[in-house]
């Protein structure tokens, strides 16, 4: 970490922002500049400037080489994407069930039935066998357990799925690992204001209580959340996703902030009252792009990306990993906006107290990192905008020629994987060391193309995984976790998006499920662990397709493996009937 103040030498800086324009020139003599100047001078030069030098051809190229004995290879899946059984079990009614109620999502499709996942934990985890994960990440859907989201409404047979889903996991060698809350908040907790009510860290404290007293025997590995900038932005700031509250000025940055103090109270209850006994870690998967100055050489463009990183990641990154607090970048950005826009402010940052920053500050035993895309950023007068473009005086997009997906947002930039995993080095643990988790990087495809062969995925992948490979180099990433085994109803896109590494029949009430090309593929980098020689080389499913026999969704050669043994039983069943037949004829002539 830097200390309060910061000389530099021989160096020529301009520094930009909406209080004054300096020119700090230092040679022989010093000039000291204000900590937060030159943390950002430093990041971007031991970021920006450390790739930013980088041909295209030195950027892309391809390391044939194995990760650290040791990695960890994980898929996942989130309870209101797969699970379905809205109803089952006693299950609570979420934000998601009455969006999709509510006509919402495309088509008017709803994630009522899904993939079915509460009634096939035996079939997901016999594809989880095949892709040879050694981990499995999951998220438990609090109204599954608490109807209400208080503890008082606790419905067994909820905890059963659960326990009968982590227990068959690990009988398969495959280590559970438990997102707390992935968006689906049970609908009685909103109808009290949701996340806007401070209320509500208590209520997600003894939810994550029971959750850590009733599996955490099993499970040693927790994300408290997972993508809560999603809750904030989307959820809260756009109205894109449920509740659908278009209040980026205030609501979204109320949401943040009782989000982390929830995050910290539950590391908290579990840090105090199960780490001795059961030995376990637990963290935050938060989400982010890589924000590349649209300019390289352009000071300004520069401090432009950083502020796009310090209002999507560092929101919730630098209170629990730095100091308990929001970046002095996020609060002077917003205090200039107040000042410019007096009679209305685009955003109101609430206050941590002496006594919360020191309960947030260190809350984290790794940091979780979901990542799918990157933006280049330039820098912009916002002016009163809400939103984090408006408030940061950013705008981002994309380069054309990076490869589109199936998704408006996600476009394939895979060297900014590589360029984050440094700056979050360098940003958020320099001072707490605590290796990286690749919690969540993936793209989704379109419903009618490339159905089982996914060609576009399996070079998405094999580029990101293999940015994340060249990181290993100097940064601490342990696991990289594939988003998502299987297809999944994805919010107000319903069914027609697919993020899945196997394809789920929607149109078929039994759910039939297929693996795609890109399972064979990252079962191959995981047998490899990594890129060796053969480990890059695609390996396919027989005909790349799949049949139906005897109810099951099988590849060619299961099939035809079946088909040849029932013929042949059936064989053996005739040529038993026609002996037992002989054999009685002949002592009915006997006699």
């Amino acid at each position: 970490m830097l200390d309060d103040k910061l000389t530099w030498k021989s160096h020529i800086f301009y520094v930009k922002n909406k209080v004054a324009k300096s020119l700090f020139v230092l040679n022989k003599s010093k000039y000291v500049l204000p900590c937060h100047i030159m943390h950002m001078l430093y990041c971007s030069l031991s970021v920006w400037d450390k790739f930013g030098s980088q041909t295209a051809a030195e950027r892309d190229i391809f390391l044939d080489e194995s990760f650290p004995s040791g990695f960890q290879w994980a898929t996942s899946a989130e309870s209101f994407k797969v699970e379905g059984g809205w109803l089952e079990g006693g299950k609570g009614e979420t934000i998601w069930d009455r969006f999709g109620h509510d006509n919402l999502a495309f088509e008017n499709q709803t994630a009522d039935l899904a993939c079915d996942s509460y009634n096939k934990v035996e079939y997901d985890v016999y594809l989880l066998r095949g892709l040879q994960v050694n981990t499995y990440q999951f998220s438990i859907s609090w109204a599954r357990i608490f109807p209400s989201g208080h503890r008082d409404s606790q419905t067994e047979k909820g905890v059963l799925y659960y326990d009968k889903l982590i227990n068959t996991l690990i009988e398969s060698g495959i280590q559970p690992v438990v997102t707390l809350y992935h968006w689906d908040l049970p609908q009685a907790l909103q109808d009290n204001g949701g996340w806007t009510n401070p209320t509500i860290v208590d209520a997600f404290k003894d939810y994550a209580d029971f959750c850590f007293s009733r599996f955490g025997d099993r499970v040693k590995t927790w994300n408290t959340f997972s993508s809560p900038w999603v809750v904030s932005h989307a959820g809260h700031g756009t109205g894109e996703h449920p509740p659908g509250v278009k209040d980026y000025a205030s609501s979204s940055y109320q949401v943040t902030h009782n989000i982390i103090k929830s995050h910290a109270e539950a590391w908290h209850v579990y840090n105090d009252n199960y780490r001795a006994t059961q030995g376990g870690i637990v963290g935050i998967a938060l989400n982010s792009d890589w924000a590349e100055p649209k300019t390289p050489t352009n000071s300004e463009d520069i401090a432009a990306a950083d502020r796009y990183l310090q209002f999507m990641l560092g929101w919730f990154a630098h209170p629990i990993f730095v100091d308990g607090d929001y970046s002095v970048a996020l609060k002077t950005q917003i205090e200039l906006k107040l000042k410019e826009c007096p009679s209305s402010p685009p955003a109101v940052l609430p206050v941590f107290t002496s006594e919360e920053k020191a309960r947030i500050k260190g809350t984290a035993d790794f940091f979780g990192l979901n990542h799918f895309t990157s933006r280049l950023v330039n820098t912009v007068k916002g002016g009163c905008t809400s939103g984090p473009g408006g408030v940061g005086d950013y705008a981002a997009g994309v380069d054309p020629s990076w490869p589109s997906t199936a998704s408006d947002w996600i476009y394939s930039a895979p060297w900014g994987l590589r360029r984050l995993l440094n700056y979050i080095s360098l940003e958020y643990l320099s001072a707490t060391k605590v290796p990286i988790y690749i919690t969540g990087n993936g793209m989704p495809t379109a419903y009618s193309s490339e159905t089982i062969n996914d060609v576009s995925r399996v070079e998405y992948l094999r580029r990101y995984i293999n940015e994340a490979l060249k990181a290993t180099d100097g940064v601490d990433v342990q696991r990289f976790t594939v988003q998502s085994l299987m297809d999944g109803f994805e919010g107000p896109q319903g069914y027609s998006e697919r993020f899945g590494l196997t394809h789920v029949n929607f149109e078929d009430a039994n759910r039939p499920r297929t693996p795609k090309q890109s399972a064979y593929f990252f079962s191959g980098v995981i047998e490899n662990n990594g890129f060796g020689t053969h480990a890059s080389e695609v390996k396919t499913p027989e005909g790349d397709n799949s049949v139906s026999f005897l109810g099951l969704q099988l590849s060619v050669s299961e099939a035809a493996t079946g088909l040849n043994t029932t013929f042949a039983l059936l064989v053996v069943a005739v040529f038993a009937a026609i002996s037992m037949t002989t054999f009685f004829v002949i002592k009915k002539k006997k006699k």
